[in-house]
């Protein structure tokens, strides 16, 4: 409990008319509650967030935008809630309305965060530079040829594991196995659980199955000599150019993303109502 008024930075994007709009009403009922200082509304992902003072950061929009939010707040991670504005939605389940509801049990700090896996992804190029990505969802390296299937060899720690033909392959965290990874057949992880998920994307043998394994190895992917045309994606945000020769090395980031949760809401709540978890179908009697 506190008597202190929360302090809240308000990620909106400003180029989006409808989240726009819904972000100045909130605004606009934030301010004029007592109880609430709302120290920034950021429109721009490029504005830095390093120097403002919040005790948590509320982002409007969908999973996309905490993503977003994740990548623009970088090594100084602080907690996120999220108003989803989008369509599914698992780490913003909260709506506009809800989230006035409970904003009373936010003032109190009756909240938990809950700190979620983060990767370093390390580009090691073939001429010796390097290149480093913090993420949060997933790395990808993928075919830049939609009709052409690449190879791509994956060892952990330095024990070679398999060498995939596939459309691409994804490394993801826990967090990500509800994104690409679920799409291309990966299993869903609690969220908080440290662990990353290799999925292959159509691989060209059956018996290539995703595979869960710890969150402090080293995963190391590159490519075969026949492999060409291919690329790094990381959290849909960065993009480059791969080459044989080039080394991908995926490992924890030494940061956390944190999640405020509050009573009631927890990740298996979050599946039964984004998915319609709501058990057996019930018929009548006949």
């Amino acid at each position: 409990m506190s008597d202190s008024p929360l302090k809240l930075i308000v990620l909106t994007r400003g180029d989006v008319e409808r989240v726009q709009r819904a972000g100045q009403e909130l605004v606009e009922f934030l301010r004029s509650q007592s109880s609430v200082q709302v120290a920034a509304l950021v429109e721009s992902e490029a504005e830095s967030l390093d120097t403002i003072e919040a005790d948590l950061v509320l982002v409007l929009g969908g999973d996309g935008a905490i993503l977003r939010a994740c990548h623009q707040l970088g090594r100084h991670q602080r907690p996120i809630l999220g108003v989803n504005l989008g369509r599914l939605g698992f780490l913003a389940d909260l709506s506009p309305d809800e989230f006035r509801e409970i904003l009373p049990q936010l003032v109190q700090r009756n909240f938990r965060v809950v700190e979620h896996l983060m990767f370093e992804c390390l580009l090691r190029h073939a001429d010796g530079s390097t290149e480093t990505f913090l993420g949060l969802n997933e790395s990808i390296v993928s075919s830049a040829n939609p009709l052409q299937m690449i190879e791509v060899r994956l060892t952990i720690n330095g024990e070679l594991v398999t060498t995939y033909s596939c459309d691409g392959l994804i490394i993801s965290t826990s967090v990500g196995s509800t994104a690409h990874s679920l799409s291309a057949g990966g299993p869903m992880l609690r969220q908080n659980l440290p662990a990353f998920v290799i999925t292959p994307i159509c691989p060209h043998t059956l018996s290539n199955r995703p595979l869960v394994d710890g969150a402090d190895g080293i995963y190391s992917l590159s490519l075969t000599e026949t492999s060409n045309e291919a690329l790094l994606v990381v959290d849909g945000q960065y993009r480059r150019p791969l080459q044989v020769g080039d080394t991908v090395e995926v490992r924890r980031a030494q940061v956390t993303f944190k999640l405020a949760k509050l009573p009631g809401h927890s990740y298996y709540t979050t599946l039964q109502r984004k998915l319609g978890w709501s058990g057996q179908p019930h018929y009548p009697n006949r």
